[in-house]
């Protein structure tokens, strides 16, 4: 079995120098767009690719596809492992696996409405790395905090991105 690749640091540091060229260069937006199609099912198109949710048949759903509170975990997970060989990479570190796993309680009385004091979301999150790498327990502490100082996701989550909802007309 070959050795996993690491990513494409070449690409990086040409996106990085374009858009140290001006600020408004590394301005983009992601949209998601995300449509109901039976019991608790629904798709989301996201550039081009199909993530479908369902809910455990316990919850009303089919149980089909990963909860949305899962992908929540999978999204958090797969950014900083990205993070992490990146960062590795970017120190000389030969990462030969890594494995992050994401957990987080929450207590279903908050989604139900059968306690207001409970939140419908997780209490915490918490993630565990597991790797295989050349670096010293120093270099990877220093890898992981890299990681999650340069992970979107760990910030979105760390720092509270302000959300709000719009209401659209049905489209003609």
């Amino acid at each position: 079995m070959s050795e996993p690749r690491p990513p494409d640091l070449e690409a990086l540091d040409r996106t990085r120098r374009e858009i140290a060229g001006g600020q408004e260069k590394g301005r983009a937006a992601f949209t998601s767009i995300t449509e109901w199609k039976e019991g608790a099912r629904s798709i989301s198109q996201l550039r081009g690719h199909s993530v479908a949710t369902d809910e455990p048949q316990a919850l009303g759903g089919q149980d089909e596809a990963p909860d949305p509170m899962e992908l929540l975990l999978a999204a958090l997970g797969s950014c900083l492992t990205i993070g992490w060989v990146k960062q590795a990479e970017l120190r000389g570190v030969t990462v030969r696996s890594l494995k992050i796993t994401v957990s987080a309680p929450y207590d279903l009385r908050g989604y139900l409405d059968l306690a207001e004091e409970v939140r419908p979301g997780f209490s915490e999150l918490v993630y565990q790395v597991t790797v295989d790498c050349d670096a010293s327990p120093t270099l990877q502490a220093e890898i992981m905090a890299a990681a999650e100082r340069s992970s979107p996701l760990f910030d979105n989550i760390l720092n509270g991105t302000p959300l709000r909802g719009v209401l659209a007309p049905p489209e003609a």
